[in-house]
């Protein structure tokens, strides 16, 4: 049980609101040390782990890059598309792109979209405009937090149809150790129904926003 005294060190250390980066690292230094790893094997993990995912420093060349378009006027640009585009509502474009984000999320496509890189230059500006013209201006933030949570659920809920994702392994591991024995298809198969019933649920919560708009125009 020493093991899992890691989780307990994450869990304490967000609840302190201290860096989330070295948060993870001391709880991984404390499950190391727990799992009975002398601080060489230890140092040697954290290597290997790293060297295996310096892909990720890749972030550090996208961020620039969208700060550029920004500034060049991606935002501008997209509100201009939006108001050129005759009967496109708030719920229509979200639920367009929750669709999007599902079926990529299905196919292991997590990082072509995301909240750098969609939300927040393209997508949030593109559903304020369309709320304006709606008539909706003043529920500038909540469009913005719908357009954050339609990212989110689109991910969260489409990326366990991707039968090599972390989640399907993890939840396999764990029913092998109470000797449930189910194939990684399986899992994602019976994910598709939770899909779907989020697409709907929320796709709900986008067509009542849009009544909602509707009748403030009158």
């Amino acid at each position: 049980m020493l093991v899992l005294s890691g989780v307990a060190v994450i869990a304490l250390g967000f609840l302190l609101r201290f860096n989330p980066l070295l948060v993870i690292a001391a709880a991984a230094l404390v499950t190391g040390f727990a799992a009975g790893l002398d601080p060489l094997a230890l140092l040697a993990r954290f290597g290997h782990a790293f060297n295996e995912t310096r892909y990720v420093t890749a972030i550090y060349m996208v961020l620039p890059v969208i700060g550029l378009l920004e500034r060049a006027g991606l935002q501008a640009r997209a509100r201009g598309l939006v108001a050129g585009l005759q009967g496109l509502t708030v719920g229509r474009l979200l639920a367009g792109y929750l669709l999007f984000r599902q079926l990529s999320a299905a196919l292991g496509l997590n990082a072509i979209a995301g909240h750098p890189q969609t939300v927040r230059p393209l997508v949030a500006p593109m559903a304020e405009a369309a709320a304006e013209r709606q008539g909706g201006g003043a529920d500038s933030e909540r469009v913005r937090a719908l357009a954050a949570a339609t990212d989110n659920i689109g991910v969260f809920f489409g990326e366990d149809i991707f039968i090599a994702i972390g989640s399907i392994l993890l939840m396999k591991g764990v029913l092998d150790g109470y000797g449930i024995h189910i194939e990684p298809f399986h899992l994602s198969i019976w994910a598709i129904p939770t899909a779907i019933a989020a697409f709907l649920i929320h796709g709900a919560r986008l067509w009542w926003l849009d009544r909602r708009l509707a009748r403030r125009a009158r």
